[in-house]
C-alpha cells in the first residue's frame, strides 16, 4: 500500500479524534446514568445530509440561529419520558433528507446535566440546546387536577410557553410530544403553509364530539360558551403542531391560555389537562394539516390504555397518546400489535428501575 499523503494522514487523525471523542461522550453518558441510577442509552447511527442540503450544523447549542437550520424541532425532556423522546429524535433523523440541518430545542425542568450528557452521548453530532423551564413555578400554581396524573406535570404545559423560552430567531418550530415516531420527512411537515395571521397548524378532527372536552358548567354559561360563536371549532391534538412563534407572541396566546387556566381554578370548565385551554384559544382558528401527520390515540384512552388500530389512510407519524406507552407495554410483555413499529427506534441500553409515567 502506498504511503499516505500529509493531507490523508491529517484527515485520518481527525477522524480518529472525532471517533474517540464520540466514544468518550457516549461512555461518559453511560457512566453518568449508571452512577445516578438513571436509564442509559446506546449511541444511535450517524445520519448525513443529502448533497442538496445546506452545510451541516455544528453539534451542540451554537447553531440555534444559523441560516443553515432548515427545521427547528421543539420537545420537552424529562426522565420519565426520556426513552420516548430519544426514540422520537432518532425517528426524525432517520427519515429526513437533511438530518444535519435539524436543530432540536429541548425544554427541561430538572436533571439538565444528565439529560444533556445522555442526548449528546446517543447523538454526538446533534445540534441541540436544552432550556430551563423557568415558568414552571408559575405554571404549577395554575394547574388544576385532571383525569390522569401525567397530564398534571408542569412540563406538560411547556408547549404553551415556547414563544417565551426559545430564541426569537426560531420563528417556526415543529412541536412534538415524546410518545411518537415519524416515518416521513419532518421538513415536509415544517413547510406546511400557514395563512397570514395564523399561528398554529395541526390535524383537525371535526367528527370528534367537541362538546365532551368541556363540562356542563361551561356549556350552561352563555358568557363562556359564546367564545366558540362564529368559529367552526374542531378538536385537534396538541402533540404535533407547527407553530409560528412570532405570530404567537404578537397574539399574546400564552397569556390567553393562562387566563383560561385561572378561570378553571375558580370553576371547573374542563377535565383534560393542557388540551382544553388550547381548544378555547385556537379551535377553529388553525391551519389544517393532513391526518397522516398525527395518527394519534395509539396509547388507548386515558383510563386503561387499551390497544387501538391505525386510522384509515396514509401514515407519516405514529403517536401513542393516551395512557398506554409502547415502552411500558413492551417491558411488561404485553405489547399491542402496533408497538412493534416503535420498538426499532428504542435506544435504551439499561433501565435500573421502573419509572412511573402514568
Amino acid at each position: 500500500m502506498p504511503p499516505l499523503s500529509l493531507s490523508s494522514t491529517l484527515l485520518l487523525l481527525l477522524a480518529m479524534l472525532l471517533s474517540s471523542s464520540s466514544c468518550a461522550t457516549a461512555a461518559a453518558a453511560e457512566k453518568h446514568g449508571a452512577a445516578s441510577g438513571m436509564p442509559s442509552f446506546r449511541e444511535a447511527p450517524q445520519f448525513y445530509n443529502a448533497p442538496s442540503c445546506p452545510p451541516p450544523l455544528p453539534a451542540g447549542p451554537g447553531a440555534a440561529c444559523s441560516p443553515n437550520a432548515l427545521v427547528h424541532v421543539a420537545m420537552t425532556l424529562d426522565v420519565a419520558y426520556l426513552r420516548g423522546s430519544m426514540a422520537a429524535v432518532l425517528s426524525v433523523l432517520r427519515h429526513t433528507g437533511c438530518p444535519q440541518s435539524v436543530f432540536f430545542h429541548f425544554v427541561a425542568s430538572s436533571a439538565a446535566d444528565y439529560l444533556r450528557a445522555t442526548v449528546a452521548g446517543s447523538f454526538p453530532s446533534l445540534a441541540f440546546q436544552i432550556y430551563p423551564f423557568v415558568d414552571e413555578p408559575r405554571v404549577a400554581g395554575l394547574i388544576s387536577t385532571s383525569i390522569r396524573a401525567a397530564l398534571d406535570r408542569p412540563l406538560n404545559y411547556a408547549r404553551s410557553y415556547l414563544a417565551r423560552v426559545l430564541p426569537e430567531c426560531a420563528r417556526r418550530v415543529v412541536y412534538l410530544d415524546s410518545d411518537l415516531v415519524l416515518v416521513d420527512d419532518v421538513a415536509s411537515l415544517a413547510s406546511i403553509p400557514l395563512p397570514d395571521g395564523v399561528a398554529l397548524a395541526a390535524p383537525e378532527y371535526c367528527n370528534a364530539n367537541f362538546t365532551s372536552y368541556f363540562t356542563s358548567t361551561f356549556w350552561a354559561n352563555p358568557a363562556l360558551s359564546v367564545i366558540f360563536e362564529g368559529r367552526q371549532a374542531c378538536y385537534f391534538n396538541t402533540g404535533v403542531m407547527v407553530m409560528e412563534l412570532g405570530r404567537w407572541r404578537d397574539g399574546g396566546y400564552t397569556e390567553q391560555i393562562e387566563e383560561w387556566m385561572e378561570l378553571q381554578k375558580r370553576m371547573r370548565i374542563y377535565e383534560l389537562g393542557s388540551l382544553p385551554p388550547f381548544l378555547l384559544v385556537f379551535a377553529g382558528r388553525i391551519a389544517a394539516v393532513e391526518h397522516r401527520w398525527n395518527q394519534h390515540g395509539l396509547g388507548g384512552d386515558n383510563y386503561r390504555g387499551l390497544c387501538r388500530d391505525l386510522h384509515l389512510g396514509p401514515v407519516s407519524l405514529l403517536h401513542w397518546s393516551g395512557k398506554g406507552k409502547p415502552w411500558a407495554r413492551l417491558d411488561a410483555g404485553r405489547p399491542c400489535p402496533l408497538d412493534a413499529l416503535w420498538a426499532p427506534y428504542d435506544l435504551l441500553l439499561r433501565a435500573p428501575f421502573a419509572i412511573d409515567d402514568s
